[in-house]
């Protein structure tokens, strides 16, 4: 398998808006059967890789982290370009004069139209414009693009992911493909090394549309135990400090009422244990990520919350340092390893 900054790159360079999430599921697949004792799709398209430990009886843990990505869905034609909605939390600021891949096959290229300065007020210049009033230009005219491109096909972002200095990448999509590159690796490790428990690697779907996908993947794997693995935010110039995380400062682990006291001990102990870079991430509330829905399905499940921090999210140009993905899969790794014996 690639190392970690290689996987992070592919998976972010890849297309896979909520519900349309095939081309992420295909790679991940690929890599997943060279460990996995078994790997298996539900109704919901959520990737199941399996790595038993042979024992009778022993734990289930269920590894989560979605696939999917915020995106647009055509909805109507204007003078050949294209009307969209936004899937997921598209932060309308974005849009203006951006580059859009829309799934087609082979794939259309647009941009967002937008008025020069020149026709704008001074006060118009200055306010975000609402996406219900923007447009994709694709160059083509009225009845080409309505063959071209059908009402309701699927665009993201087209920026490709760069290495920045420092070991810093950016990209869209980071939410959460480098977390499905942790969890990835995470699974490389489990493949060589002997586990007490039985593993479930869930890649879950539509995450970016209410968590959608993790309600049918947990009662599906029936785990008893969950590690969720996501997004947070991390320092930048602009934000907060008491609201962010420091990169480098390796996995920000989740404390919540929702979360279970007793895995997230554990987990800050092996961190503890083997010297492993964490911070601590206190939610008072709804947890927004898989975590979620997963800790209370079926019977409950106890489930922690393993945080990769990530600049500029929901952008076309998140960004993270690949030494904190790197601790994310240490850390995890190592809990699993010991598993039997921290809880």
């Amino acid at each position: 398998m690639e190392n970690i900054t290689e996987l992070i790159m592919l998976l972010s360079s890849l297309s896979g808006p909520s519900g349309h999430e095939n081309e992420v599921r295909e790679a991940i697949t690929e890599r997943a059967r060279q460990y996995a004792d078994e790997v298996k799709t539900d109704a919901m398209g959520n990737l199941f890789a399996v790595k038993r430990c042979g024992r009778e009886g022993a734990p289930r843990v269920m590894l989560c982290a979605h696939m999917d990505e915020i995106g647009f869905i055509v909805t109507g034609y204007e003078k050949g370009c294209l009307r969209f909605e936004r899937v997921g939390g598209v932060d309308a600021r974005m849009l203006p004069a951006r580059e859009i891949k829309l799934l087609t096959a082979p794939p259309v290229y647009g941009v967002v139209g937008v008025m020069p300065p020149h026709a704008l007020s001074k006060e118009e210049q200055d306010k975000t414009i609402a996406a219900d009033k923007l447009f994709i230009d694709v160059g083509m005219d009225e009845e080409t693009v309505q063959k071209r491109v059908p009402l309701g096909t699927y665009g993201v972002y087209a920026e490709k992911p760069a290495a920045l200095a420092d070991g810093m990448l950016s990209g869209k999509a980071l939410d959460n493909r480098s977390c499905c590159a942790v969890l990835l690796k995470v699974l490389e490790s489990a493949a060589a090394e002997p586990i007490c428990a039985d593993l479930c690697f869930a890649f879950s779907v539509q995450e970016e549309v209410g968590l959608r996908g993790a309600v049918t993947a947990a009662y599906g794997a029936a785990p008893d135990y969950a590690i969720v693995t996501d997004v947070t935010f991390a320092d930048q110039p602009d934000a907060p400090k008491s609201k962010t995380f420091k990169l480098g400062g390796g996995a920000a682990l989740g404390v919540a009422p929702s979360l279970n006291r007793r895995l997230g001990a554990a987990i800050r102990a092996v961190a503890e244990k083997n010297n492993i870079p964490y911070q601590t991430e206190v939610m008072s509330g709804s947890l927004g990520t898989d975590a979620w829905p997963i800790q209370v399905s079926r019977e409950g499940v106890a489930t922690a919350m393993v945080s990769l921090p990530i600049r500029y999210m929901h952008t076309p140009i998140e960004t993270l340092l690949v030494q904190d993905a790197e601790n994310c899969v240490s850390l995890i790794s190592q809990t699993l390893l010991d598993f039997e014996e921290v809880l």
